[in-house]
């Protein structure tokens, strides 16, 4: 059967580059659907759902925002009536994936729309903006951004073929997509990590599998986080590893993996079960201008180089301190369900006996702040093994698969 895409784009200054993609999806076997979300000027091309209809899904008639034209309101209207179109059509079947082309406003707009829809529905933004930073853009979700290299102002043979291959991109995701499909009887464990806990992190992912346990790695840098934590609210994850910590970190001293404010309240808020480790704190991710150089003031602090522009300074005691504060403040509704696992030799593999960011001082600052500053319904464990010691995973995973066997009963 047809797959069908939604082609999401403002008709009156997109409709040539619009109708071109539409006959390249309708020849790779896919039955493209235009939606126009343009205010001001009127299609070329005859849209399968009008900028009329969008607007008014939006709450607004169209001769309303065309009567006093402001992109600001008109934005606003039409990625309100986009999203709620499309969720409509997701919901009904009659939609199998979106694909998207635009400028600076467009790729706003329409990933804005994108934002919105569920993970594993097939994105894809063909986008002027695509060659520089995109997390604005692309969020948490699972966009997938194509450069378009041109401005799209329209056809020639060069981006006749960007479309055509934009267009094989979303039919191929199209026909390929299966449904993210759970098992309520085998929770699934959501994993933060950080380079310097890999190892850890692949060791956990094989004892939860023996213990019948699917897990998903998330990056603790920013958006890795975040998405892990949409997921817990949609209840995909079940159940929390939470290993590395280090984007808190960056968030409180200026480093550039920083967390949202919600990071590491989600799981308390919902009750799920959760064991808390403060990996990776004993670093801040800090980005170079000038590669392989120290910046002056971190000359006095231990430091490594992740990579030659990714600078790592070790955290000192008082930034511990005031890191842990940060904890227990996160953690004030994580009122069961929660453990709290401290590593005392070492937070990495960067600070353990020998590593570049080994500071017996300092570490010992922090496990007494956590001693103090830990609140008091949640359980501390103290081992003497760094964090990416095998007795030391293996004892986060016990304590993790005795909160979910508890919880079920």
């Amino acid at each position: 059967m047809s797959k069908t895409i939604a082609i999401l784009a403002t008709l009156d200054t997109k409709g040539a580059e619009c109708t071109y993609l539409r006959d390249e999806i309708n020849r790779m076997g896919g039955k493209a659907m235009l939606i126009d979300i343009g205010v001001v000027g009127d299609a070329d091309v005859p849209a399968d759902i009008s900028n009329a209809d969008v607007a008014a899904k939006g709450g607004t008639e169209l001769s309303i925002l065309r009567d006093k034209p402001s992109r600001e309101t008109a934005s606003e209207v039409m990625v309100r009536g986009a999203t709620d179109t499309m969720l409509g059509l997701i919901a009904d079947g009659k939609v199998d994936g979106i694909i998207s082309l635009g400028g600076t406003q467009g790729t706003n707009n329409c990933c804005q729309v994108m934002q919105a829809l569920p993970y594993g529905f097939p994105k894809v933004m063909l986008s002027t903006m695509a060659s520089g930073d995109t997390s604005g853009y692309v969020g948490i979700k699972d966009i997938t951004m194509m450069f378009s290299v041109s401005d799209i102002l329209g056809l020639n043979p060069f981006f006749r073929r960007i479309l055509s291959n934009a267009a094989g991109a979303v039919v191929g995701m199209a026909d390929a997509a299966i449904k993210i499909e759970f098992d309520a009887s085998r929770p699934v464990v959501g994993i933060t990590n950080l380079g310097v806990l890999t190892q850890g992190s692949m060791h956990a992912i094989e004892l939860l599998a023996a213990r019948g346990y699917e897990a998903i790695v998330f990056h603790a840098v920013g958006a890795g986080g975040r998405a892990m934590e949409q997921l817990m609210k949609e209840g995909f994850i079940t159940a929390v590893f939470d290993y590395a910590l280090g984007d808190i970190t960056d968030a409180l001293f200026g480093g550039i993996r920083a967390a949202d404010e919600n990071r590491l309240t989600v799981a308390g808020k919902l009750g799920i079960p959760q064991v808390v480790v403060p990996g990776g704190v004993d670093h801040i991710g800090i980005m170079l201008d000038t590669p392989n150089t120290v910046p002056d003031e971190y000359k006095d602090r231990a430091h490594s180089f992740h990579n030659p522009v990714i600078f790592v300074p070790r955290t000192t005691g008082a930034e511990l301190v005031r890191m842990m504060e940060e904890i227990r403040d996160r953690l004030q509704d994580a009122k069961t369900n929660t453990v709290f696992i401290l590593p005392t030799k070492g937070l990495s593999s960067y600070s353990v006996a020998g590593g570049d960011l080994y500071d017996l001082e300092s570490d010992m600052v922090f496990h007494q702040a956590v001693r103090d500053l830990i609140p008091d319904f949640i359980p501390l464990i103290e081992i003497e093994a760094g964090a990416e010691d095998l007795a030391f995973v293996e004892r986060c995973i016990d304590e993790l698969v005795n909160l979910i066997e508890n919880n079920k009963a």
